[in-house]
């Protein structure tokens, strides 16, 4: 590997994408991380974010704000209530049944801007730490979609043109959340800074009946590991 080989990471501070960024690292990348605050009803994740790019030494890390919230269309925007308690045993249900969380077009939008900064630092590559196991049903989580805005970024970038196209590493893709716990637990990852919760208590902890709170246990649980951030009985 080169030296100053560049990678952009969408960094939201949660489980999934601190481990896609520690996989970038240990593959000797100088990690770019871009946050988005896109208007979310909270700001625990933005303070995980930042604790996780110090941790890990990032080069350079940039909240952008993008008020998402304008639109609406999404309980993480505050348009209705989170959902709390859903069954999320069968991960076929899930992976059909789009929850209100759901952002509408997020991750084209947070693609687009990271492909935009990827372009003025010279990256090679964005990394996003989507997966299509265990995932909350969200449309833009899936290889195909990642594949079309690979496609998207040959042709609309000047890198692209002239013949370096960026490449969208989704290096979780294939995984299900308890292996993404024992990969990151692998390279060394601090998961006690990462965020998950759509909807935290007071005291900025997790509210333990959300969706990403479930599959974040349910991870942690199928892994064998004590999940950091819950308190222990």
């Amino acid at each position: 590997m080169a030296d100053n080989m560049k990678a952009v990471v969408l960094l939201s501070g949660g489980l999934d994408s601190t481990t896609a960024a520690a996989v970038a690292r240990k593959e000797g990348w100088e990690l770019y991380g871009l946050t988005i605050k896109y208007g979310q009803v909270h700001d625990a994740e933005l303070a995980a974010a930042r604790r996780v790019a110090e941790a890990m030494g990032f080069a350079r890390h940039i909240e952008l704000n993008v008020d998402l919230k304008a639109f609406g269309g999404s309980s993480l925007l505050g348009t209705g209530n989170i959902p709390k308690d859903r069954t999320l045993s069968s991960e076929k249900e899930v992976a059909t049944s789009i929850p209100s969380t759901y952002v509408p077009a997020r991750n084209t939008v947070f693609l687009s801007l990271a492909l935009g900064w990827a372009e003025v630092v010279g990256a090679e590559r964005i990394v996003i730490g989507v997966n299509a196991l265990d995932y909350s049903g969200y449309p833009d989580c899936r290889p195909d979609y990642i594949a079309a805005f690979a496609y998207l970024a040959s042709l609309a970038t000047r890198s692209g043109v002239e013949g370096r196209p960026l490449r969208i590493f989704a290096p979780l893709l294939p995984l299900t959340k308890a292996g993404i716990i024992r990969l990151g637990r692998e390279l060394g990852v601090d998961y006690g800074l990462t965020h998950s919760c759509y909807d935290p208590r007071p005291d900025g902890g997790p509210c333990g009946h959300c969706d990403s709170c479930q599959l974040r246990a349910k991870g942690f649980a199928e892994a064998g590991i004590a999940d950091p951030i819950v308190r222990q009985p």
